[in-house]
């Protein structure tokens, strides 16, 4: 059977089975040590790596690592303490507004519930997608650049948008591999997959799924 006339149910099988095997225990790219540090740098991830992320969080935790402590901040220190990092205004009031509400509506907790965290400021569907899976073992799939790209590139999704493509996944995979797969994506896509260094044709995986593939992969941004 030639691999193009695969189903994508086919497809999605030979990705998870690959996947787990590449990254049988993948670790969470941002560095935290409990559901609200891994908020706090989730919300800062925004249009910055994670990279550049977790070397900013260490002195901001220094500073305040509860919600209490984060929302007696002036937002002025939380900026400037975070000030490498894109949107920093926006960021800061969003963190210090958003601890005052964990303090004064959920005991100083992160709460566990998908509307209650999309109701925080900064905190969008995707970022409440991270905090429930990996906070708390939910079963959800985040979708980042890196899954919206690789979901068109390997026709799991026609890539519309990232509502679509969320819908997507988590038909095609077991909801009991979700957390999992997400970050399994997100690595493969940084390491092999990559925008510029794949063209749909050349990584491990996309050579199984499409050996006829001749074009380039053009994928929607």
């Amino acid at each position: 059977m030639k691999a193009e006339s695969m189903r994508v149910s086919e497809r999605a099988e030979l990705i998870a089975e690959t996947l787990e095997g590449l990254y049988p225990d993948p670790p969470i790219p941002l560095d935290h040590a409990d559901p609200f540090t891994l908020l706090v740098a989730v919300v800062l991830s925004a249009q910055c790596t994670d990279k550049k992320v977790n070397e900013v969080t260490p002195g901001l935790f220094a500073l305040a690592r509860t919600p209490d402590a984060m929302s007696r901040l002036p937002v002025a220190k939380v900026e400037r303490q975070i000030r490498q990092l894109g949107l920093a205004p926006r960021k800061a009031k969003a963190l210090v507004e958003l601890s005052r509400i964990l303090v004064e509506q959920h005991n100083g907790q992160v709460p566990a519930d998908f509307e209650a965290l999309e109701a925080l400021p900064g905190v969008g569907h995707k970022t409440a997608s991270v905090v429930m899976s990996q906070a708390f073992g939910v079963p959800a799939f985040p979708v980042d650049t890196h899954i919206h790209r690789l979901a068109q590139r390997w026709k799991l999704s026609d890539g519309r948008n990232v509502e679509q493509t969320e819908r997507d996944l988590k038909r095609l995979f077991p909801r009991d591999r979700w957390n999992q797969l997400h970050i399994q994506i997100i690595l493969y896509g940084r390491e092999h997959c990559t925008a510029r260094g794949c063209d749909g044709t050349r990584c491990g995986i996309c050579r199984a799924c499409f050996p006829n593939r001749k074009k380039a992969v053009v994928t929607r941004k």
